[in-house]
């Protein structure tokens, strides 16, 4: 997307709502408490340390207040994630001793767009001012306490940064480990070998049983926790127009296509009504007849409904096309008149400088230096037009680079006004400069196109009272139907179908293919709801849903059916290797080879860092026990990624010592950087965490 909506006019400067990299805290002005009579508890402890339940209500209801449609449930998600995260790591901040001073803090605050790019806080320079951030909270009391809320967060977040920089200072790599890593890649083993691979034991040969299973998973415990599911089965009666509501909202549109009279269940008396064709304030007869307002707007072919936008757009003046179906709705639309050049496209390459609201610049500059910039590269783009991408890709501050620039289709009024009056204001073709509150614009008009005006009466089919009685009926009835019964059978017998379980997590929202419905969740993990239990929920515009609760599964260690798909083909590649390995026995290769019905094959010049065996894959084992094998001895059995392999080893091929090993040193400090970000799991394995969310949420 461009800078701000594709550099959209703004409908003001709102001053300073700081967002940290680390957390995303939404932390807010405090609400007044009301809402829950429920006596106030913890919703959970971190390690003994409780998490009050009222001041996480107060963050909840001010991620919800933050727009960008966050549910209840997911701001109690990411709030908790967070609490965990904040707990567990102030715990080793102050295990170490860590503290952040006001240099800290401030550093914290410029790195924010929103403060360090403030013109309110810019010198003359276009450089943070200090001295006028405080004198501006000096100034803006109430500024100033929400900013003090911000000051814990701000230290936190530098705490933070200490840390991952201890953490990763702690990850040094030495001189040997460059050594070990040149190596890995440079020492080189040719070897024969034989491999019987598992695909050729089928699986009805070998007996997999669910102890099988729970003993892998018993050995790798850590990788199969689970916080409990709740195994729903369900049936969804639709609460859908039938045919006969379909028909009457056609009748009703076919009927406006040639006018007459119409019944007025108001008046209950006959109305004139003239056709839509004739009809002499257009306005009008949509407003009182289609369920979607009149718009004026001009639109290009590319707005239009994709299967009808060819016929629309070249719809003669005054002529209706329809009736049609747009998604819900049976339409017919009229023609109101054709503009040249309403909509255009364009791309741009924007050069900023400090000081303006543009995050992500790919430098620093001066507003002079920006225009220098500026020009050089208008003088580019008008000697080779061609190269304009390639130019917005390397130079442009927007994120519309990596699309060369390009910014779409838009009409006037969408851009700033500078940008908007060059485009609509010259041809295809034209290149030049323009200045905005972004920067400077190297703007090349990529296209011009048409638009028209519609007039479209559209009347959506929706379910009438009648069907949805009878919807209301029906689930009804199956609820009753189902208690105590085989739920399949039921459904089967009312023609309904029972959907695919969902495996509903404690603070899942999401249910099956009906979307959010926390209130289903809710009930599967009430103290009240017993295994068989089944309850009807009325959706609103989608219908009942009829649920049964089919199986619990306790906090604890997965059960073998939820780990089964991740783990079914290892541990019957296990059972496969116990029955090759007994048949790779023999004086030679070519023995243990003929044995198993196949041939001797060779691997030349392999490496443990790139252990790729011809037509069988990567198989750093193998490879491994080739280097640590005598030359012309035969390896026990290795059981591998593939197939069980038996290696004689040809020969080994030490790399020859250099001087410098910086370069594999480097390569393996870029791992360094990510040791911080598995901090947070690796402290969770070992917390004790009590998560109460379920009783309040």
């Amino acid at each position: 997307m461009a800078v701000l909506q594709k550099i959209r006019k703004r409908s003001g400067l709102l001053l300073i709502v700081i967002g940290f990299s680390l957390f995303a805290f939404v932390i807010g002005g405090l609400f007044e408490n009301g809402g829950l009579n429920q006596a106030s508890k913890d919703v959970g402890s971190i390690n003994g340390k409780d998490v009050p339940f009222e001041a996480f209500r107060i963050k909840v209801a001010n991620m919800e207040k933050g727009g960008q449609g966050t549910t209840t449930t997911q701001a109690a998600n990411q709030l908790w994630d967070q609490e965990v995260a904040i707990a567990l790591l102030s715990a080793e901040f102050e295990k170490l001793g860590l503290r952040a001073g006001e240099k800290h803090i401030v550093e914290n605050f410029k790195n924010d767009p929103n403060i360090g790019q403030n013109p309110a806080f810019l010198n003359e320079l276009g450089k943070f001012d200090l001295k006028k951030f405080k004198e501006y909270f000096k100034s803006n009391p109430e500024q100033a306490l929400a900013l003090k809320d911000r000051e814990k967060d701000a230290e936190l977040n530098a705490k933070y940064q200490m840390y991952a920089s201890l953490i990763k200072g702690g990850m040094y790599t030495t001189n040997a480990d460059g050594k070990f890593k040149y190596e890995l890649e440079a020492n080189k083993t040719s070897f024969d070998y034989v491999v019987a691979l598992y695909s050729s034991v089928k699986d009805s040969d070998i007996k997999v049983t669910d102890e099988d299973y729970l003993n892998y998973m018993q050995k790798h415990e850590k990788r199969f926790k689970s916080d409990g599911t709740r195994e729903i089965e369900y049936v969804l009666v639709e609460d859908k127009p039938s045919k006969k509501d379909e028909d009457e909202v056609k009748t009703k549109i076919n009927a406006l296509l040639v006018g007459g009279l119409v019944y007025n269940d108001e008046t209950k008396e006959n109305d004139t009504v003239p056709s839509f064709k004739n009809a002499s304030n257009v306005a009008e007869f949509v407003s009182a007849n289609s369920d979607i307002p009149y718009d004026s707007t001009y639109v290009s072919k590319q707005d239009l409904p994709a299967e009808h936008a060819e016929a629309l757009f070249n719809l003669p003046a005054g002529e209706v096309y329809g009736p049609y179906m747009n998604g819900k709705y049976y339409s017919i639309s009229k023609a109101m008149g054709r503009k040249s050049g309403a909509k255009a496209k364009a791309s741009h390459i924007l050069i900023s400088w400090e000081g303006t609201q543009v995050p992500n610049k790919k430098e620093k500059r001066t507003k002079e230096q920006a225009k220098a910039k500026a020009d050089g590269l208008l003088a580019q783009a008008l000697a080779a037009p061609g190269n304009f991408a390639i130019l917005a890709l390397t130079n442009s501050d927007d994120s519309s680079a990596q699309q060369g620039g390009d910014l779409g289709v838009f009409g006037p009024g969408q851009m700033v006004k500078p940008f908007n009056d060059f485009v609509f204001n010259n041809p295809v073709g034209k290149i030049g400069l323009v200045e905005s509150e972004f920067g400077y614009h190297i703007i090349n008009v990529t296209d011009k196109q048409d638009a028209i005006r519609l007039a479209t009466v559209a009347q959506k089919i929706i379910p009438s009272e009648q069907t949805t009685n009878e919807a209301f009926t029906k689930a009804t009835k199956f609820e009753m139907d189902a208690a105590n019964k085989d739920f399949a059978a039921v459904a089967k017998a009312a023609g309904l179908t029972v959907s695919p379980s969902v495996k509903a997590k404690p603070m899942d929202e999401n249910f099956g293919t009906v979307g959010n419905q926390r209130q289903i969740v809710k009930w599967a993990y009430s103290d009240d709801t017993n295994i068989g239990d089944v309850k009807r929920f009325e959706i609103t515009n989608v219908g009942h849903v009829i649920a049964k609760l089919k199986k619990v599964n306790e906090k604890g260690l997965m059960t073998v059916e939820e780990a089964k798909p991740m783990i079914e083909s290892i541990v019957k590649n296990e059972k496969k290797a116990e029955k090759l390995i007994a048949k790779m026995k023999g004086s030679s290769l070519e023995a243990i080879a003929k044995a198993n019905a196949t041939t001797v094959q060779q691997a030349v010049d392999v490496t443990v860092d790139n252990a790729t065996l011809a037509n069988v894959g990567v198989e750093q084992k193998v490879v491994g026990t080739a280097f640590g094998t005598a030359i012309n001895k035969v390896s026990a059995p290795i059981q591998g990624n593939t197939g069980v392999f038996v290696v004689k080893t040809k020969s080994v091929v030490k790399a020859p010592k250099i001087a410098d090993y910086s370069a594999y040193v480097n390569k393996l400090k870029g791992n360094a950087g990510q040791a911080a970000g598995r901090v947070i799991p690796a402290l969770k394995n070992d917390a004790k965490i009590e998560d109460n969310r379920l009783e309040f949420y």
